[in-house]
């Protein structure tokens, strides 16, 4: 197929995602058996099937299973209980969570200690999201708007690491117009700085071709992001998570297509994709 192909800049795997394949791809050379993870490492189903090839199986909780050895826990991070439940299981527990979601967790837990309302925003229903509110306290907050449930006049305001600035900004703004209501607003960025480039590298792309191809797993949050962030801009998008999925007609009359991919998405994946574009 004659047709130019822009990869969009720092498509695919960001930094806590590579760092979680990386711990559980060199766990499962060091142990042969009895290696699972709490949920799915990531959230993209090809690189959960290469991890069970290697005998590393998600399981959604440890209940009944009498093999477990070692239990690596996913780059979403899990909750606070949870955590002091396994760690009482007699388990070898290694923690890939990533460390931007760490440092989320780790402030929730000082806001709280401090007598602040936790105000995260975010997805609630994410895992990321339920992990880091465990750590916030009884009054915490999960919000996607500036309308805060105020049960606290001092608030320290957190993010879900994958959240779009745009959005936080907007939020915040709303939030400030509310001062008055506030003793004390304390906020702190925790957004994943890999994810804003990668938002700001696709919407550059998403503006000057004639088609997107979204890359990554249909359960990714942040993959789905990319793709609504491409349709809402008007570009034709296709949210993709393998060759498969490819479809000839999609591409005529087609000049310059770009490809972007969420943080989960590895490599090998995207070459695919490509290969098969020109091979059309």
């Amino acid at each position: 197929m004659n047709v130019e192909i822009v990869l969009v800049e720092g498509a695919g795997f960001c930094f806590g995602v590579k760092r979680a394949i990386d711990i559980a791809f060199k766990v499962a050379k060091k142990h042969k058996d009895g290696v699972f993870t709490l949920g799915p490492i990531i959230h993209n189903p090809q690189v959960v099937e290469k991890l069970k090839e290697l005998g590393v199986n998600p399981i959604e909780d440890t209940n009944g299973q009498t093999n477990i050895k070692t239990l690596i826990i996913r780059a979403h991070g899990i909750s606070k209980d949870k955590l002091e439940e396994l760690k009482k299981g007699g388990y070898e527990i290694i923690d890939a969570t990533c460390p931007f979601v760490r440092k989320a967790q780790k402030i929730a837990a000082k806001l709280s200690s401090e007598g602040y309302q936790v105000v995260i925003i975010g997805d609630k229903e994410h895992p990321e999201v339920k992990g880091i509110y465990s750590y916030a306290g009884d009054n915490a907050v999960v919000i996607s708007s500036d309308e805060i449930p105020i049960l606290n006049k001092k608030i320290g305001i957190i993010q879900q690491t994958t959240q779009p600035f745009s959005k936080v900004k907007d939020i915040l703004k709303g939030i400030i117009k509310s001062l008055n209501e506030f003793e004390e607003i304390r906020t702190f960025n925790t957004l994943c700085n890999f994810t804003a480039k990668r938002l700001e590298s696709t919407e550059k792309v998403a503006k000057d071709v004639d088609l997107m191809l979204v890359i990554g797993g249909k359960n990714s949050a942040n993959t789905t992001q990319l793709a609504n962030l491409c349709r809402n801009i008007g570009v034709k998008t296709y949210h993709i998570e393998d060759t498969k999925e490819i479809e000839r007609e999609w591409f005529k009359n087609v000049k310059k297509i770009g490809i972007t991919a969420g943080a989960s998405t590895p490599q090998w994946i995207i070459n695919q994709i490509i290969d098969k574009i020109k091979c059309l």
